[in-house]
């Protein structure tokens, strides 16, 4: 009997996962989602010494006029660590609209509340997320900025679709990312307009931009979302796609 036990389901396993062999290494969260054929970058630093360089090419200003951020808009910057966008979104909305600064490192939104509250900017608001949640609050945002992040998250299928009921009637999510592969801090076109499809949005603008060090795609969501089991991953790189890829 003792022989048989390990291959019999207990019933501490047998929920949700029935038989099927379960990956230790992804939240328990994740499990209904694709596992994403792709490596991901580790996290970069959050430090915002660059800020003066990154301003003298008008990085900022350059996407949030390509976003069309005006006043009174509710924007979410994901992945803010220590404020680069998120202090200047604050003063491109103004008093009566809104930013929420997300992060997964509760230090850097340590280190932001503090820059927040010295700045007085009291349309910040600050949350701490999940690595397969963004946990947005549903119909509440007409931009979700994801700006040099994206190649850092492990769970990509599992995030975007809890991101996709944040949005608004005509939002957009903004992704600005480098041509290169996942794993060196960059994620190809064609790669992220596939993972963005199969969760249920469209690439409908995409910009390369020098003074951005990269690209600058945007997305909008589709009629529906799939369910988390109806999701077909994207294989290996942008050049290997399924069919989901934008071409």
């Amino acid at each position: 009997m003792r022989k048989l036990l390990p291959l019999l389901c207990g019933a501490t396993l047998l929920a949700l996962a029935g038989c099927e062999p379960v990956d230790s290494d992804r939240p328990e969260t994740a499990q209904p989602f694709p596992t994403p054929d792709r490596p991901v970058s580790e996290l970069g630093g959050n430090q915002f010494s660059t800020e003066t360089a990154r301003d003298s090419v008008g990085e900022a200003r350059k996407v949030m006029d390509l976003a069309e951020i005006s006043p009174g808009m509710s924007v979410a910057d994901i992945g803010a660590g220590e404020g680069y966008y998120t202090v200047r979104l604050a003063g491109r909305v103004g008093e009566d609209g809104r930013v929420l600064a997300q992060d997964i490192d509760r230090e850097a939104l340590d280190r932001l509340a503090l820059r927040v509250e010295r700045q007085r900017l009291d349309n910040v608001s600050i949350k701490l997320g999940a690595g397969d949640d963004p946990k947005l609050p549903p119909a509440s945002f007409d931009r979700v900025f994801m700006v040099h992040m994206y190649h850092e998250v492990r769970e990509p299928y599992a995030f975007l679709w809890r991101l996709w009921p944040a949005l608004r009637e005509g939002g957009r999510v903004i992704v600005v990312d480098v041509n290169r592969p996942a794993d060196q801090h960059g994620i190809e076109p064609l790669l992220l307009a596939c993972e963005f499809k199969a969760v249920g949005f469209e690439l409908d603008t995409f910009h390369d931009a020098p003074e951005l060090a990269g690209y600058y795609a945007q997305f909008k969501r589709a009629a529906k979302r799939p369910e988390p089991e109806e999701i077909k991953p994207c294989r290996g790189s942008a050049g290997q796609g399924n069919g989901n890829a934008v071409r």
